[in-house]
């Protein structure tokens, strides 16, 4: 399984739970992880990313995703998927695109996260 396979899948299983230590085991320590375009200061750390994940959950049975792995290579990966949301303030459909830097140990080092939602 490649870095892109596994931080994804990794990344659905830490979604789907809001486990802060599997939130933790994706990202280097160092990392940086931007949850939308619009997101001027990223997080910086792994502990602030379970921080800003915590903040911004999603819960469980509330949204589904499909994607995959677009591009790959073991140091990035573009990572493409559509999210529904079926409760709440997010409700809707959106286009997800992903950037993942990795470092040697296949953790994120860098996560971009650039979405817009559907129309109608």
């Amino acid at each position: 399984m490649s870095n892109a396979e596994r931080f994804l899948k990794g990344y659905l299983d830490a979604w789907r739970t809001n486990d802060p230590d599997s939130i933790r085991g994706l990202f280097t320590p160092d990392a940086t992880y931007r949850s939308g375009a619009r997101d001027l200061e990223p997080a910086l750390g792994a502990d602030a990313i379970v921080a800003q994940w915590e903040e911004e959950r999603d819960e469980p049975g509330t949204w589904s995703y499909e994607g995959g792995v677009d591009l790959q290579t073991e140091k990035a990966a573009v990572i493409r998927g559509v999210t529904t949301y079926t409760e709440g303030p997010k409700s809707g459909t959106y286009e997800n695109v992903w950037l993942v830097r990795f470092d040697e140990d296949g953790r994120a080092a860098e996560f971009q996260d650039w979405w817009v939602q559907r129309e109608g």
